[in-house]
C-alpha cells in the first residue's frame, strides 16, 4: 500500500514539473521552431558565407583559425567580440537586423544572412 502510494505520488510530481516545459514547447509554436544555427571560420572564411535564418533562431560562431576574428555587422549594430581560437559566440536573430557582416580583424572575409519571419 505504501509503495502505490508513494508512487502515486512521485508520478504526480513529475508530471507536475513536466507541464510548464510543454506550455513552452509545443509543437508548431515559436519556441518549438526556432533553431540554432553554426558558422564555422576557418581559412579566413565564414562557412557557410550565406545561411537563411529566422526571426527568434540563434546564430552561433566558432573561431577554428589560429588568428582572432569577428563577426560584426556591416552597419555595427551586432558584433560578437573577439573570438580566440576555438571560442565562440551567438547572436539572437531578430527582426530587421543587419544581414551583412565582416570579420572587423579581416575585412574580406565577409558573409550574409537571409532573414524570414517566423512561420505564423
Amino acid at each position: 500500500m505504501k509503495r502505490r502510494i508513494f508512487l502515486n505520488k512521485a508520478a504526480a510530481a513529475i508530471a507536475t514539473a513536466a507541464f510548464p516545459a510543454l506550455l513552452f514547447t509545443w509543437p508548431g509554436s515559436a519556441a518549438a521552431q526556432a533553431r540554432n544555427h553554426r558558422v564555422e571560420i576557418s581559412g579566413f572564411k565564414f562557412t557557410p558565407d550565406r545561411l537563411e535564418v529566422s526571426v527568434g533562431d540563434t546564430i552561433t560562431w566558432i573561431n577554428r583559425d589560429i588568428a582572432p576574428h569577428t563577426a560584426t555587422a556591416s552597419d555595427a549594430s551586432w558584433d560578437t567580440g573577439e573570438l580566440v581560437r576555438d571560442a565562440e559566440a551567438s547572436i539572437a536573430v531578430t527582426a530587421g537586423m543587419e544581414t551583412s557582416y565582416f570579420c572587423a580583424f579581416h575585412p574580406m572575409m565577409k558573409a550574409q544572412l537571409s532573414v524570414t519571419a517566423p512561420d505564423q
